[in-house]
């Protein structure tokens, strides 16, 4: 049995396919389909049940899977700690961060890593939350951006900062004469969300409830228009189609001749961004130097949380 054949099994058991897994181990098919045959023979047990159009774990593949997942960490729990031995502010640290905070925070972090840490190597996975907590927990990446509500077992947060929300409307919109918008009017107007599975769009909703779209009527914009990114919806609300809620980081003087950007009254909807990491991680100097740049980043519209506690 080797650590590689522990790889090609897990990859299998992500991916489903063969092939996929062997393309995310960088191998061939071939290579990767007679290791894992000569594991099952070693162990004496079918670890995969295969068919034309799809690949299961049976029972005791998931038992041995799991195993194998905890021995590859471990692994990489060795390696790290010998980095860090080294300097823990060398060498590569995988950060993971939501699509709804990447293009407005890594313009200003990447500068305040390099600062901060010129010799550690940041390699960027942009993904969705649940994604982000699986790479997490395998492994596949080290530390995550993300936001709250975030309960998962195993790894440890700290807040960084609060962002609030903001109210986006097309030129010309009865809006525009007012200096803040009450959560409660959005349900009359045609608000445009990010699709499911975005976080922003459950803290949109959390915020605003009377947007739930499984109280609207069949048939209405607000039950069938949705976008697939911040970008999307901006130019959508643009073009005159509804208005949305933004993350207020996301505002920018570009925005100025297309939109029209007005502030909630009080209480003001808001998410908490937060960093994740494994409780294990050794390299505790690497979480620190994130942290710190993104306080240093000062983004605008934001209230910085610089003393909270790791939970």
């Amino acid at each position: 049995m080797t650590l590689t054949e522990l790889r090609y099994i897990v990859a299998v058991a992500r991916e489903r396919h063969f092939g996929r897994a062997a393309a995310s181990c960088f191998v061939s098919q071939p290579t990767l389909s007679v290791a894992v045959k000569k594991l099952e023979e070693e162990l004496g047990v079918a670890l995969f049940e295969r068919s034309a159009s799809d690949v299961t774990l049976t029972p005791i593949g998931g038992r041995l899977v799991e195993q194998a997942q905890r021995v590859l960490e471990e692994v990489q729990l060795i390696k790290q700690l010998a980095e860090q031995g080294k300097d823990p502010l060398a060498g590569a640290l995988r950060l993971g961060i939501i699509y709804t905070i990447s293009p407005y925070l890594l313009p200003h972090l990447i500068p305040q890593l390099r600062i901060a840490a010129p010799q550690m190597q940041i390699l960027l996975e942009e993904n969705y939350t649940a994604r982000l907590v699986e790479m997490l927990k395998q492994g596949e990446i080290d530390v995550a951006i993300v936001a709250e509500p975030f309960f998962e077992a195993g790894l440890a947060t700290q807040a960084v900062y609060d962002e609030p929300f903001v109210v986006a409307t097309p030129k010309g919109h009865p809006w525009e004469k007012e200096t803040e918008i009450d959560s409660s009017v959005l349900a009359d107007e045609n608000v445009l969300l990010l699709s499911s599975g975005n976080c922003f769009r459950d803290h949109v909703l959390q915020a605003c409830p009377d947007l739930n779209r499984e109280s609207l009527p069949a048939g209405s914009l607000q039950r069938t228009l949705q976008g697939s990114s911040l970008t999307t919806i901006r130019h959508m609300v643009a073009g005159g189609i509804g208005v949305t809620v933004l993350p207020a980081s996301s505002v920018s003087a570009a925005d100025d001749a297309l939109l029209t950007i007005r502030p909630f009254k009080e209480p003001i909807p808001s998410r908490r961004v937060i960093l994740a990491w494994r409780r294990n991680f050794p390299r505790a100097a690497a979480i620190e130097a994130v942290r710190q740049a993104v306080l240093n980043t000062r983004l605008p519209s934001v209230q910085i949380l610089p003393d909270e506690p790791v939970h």
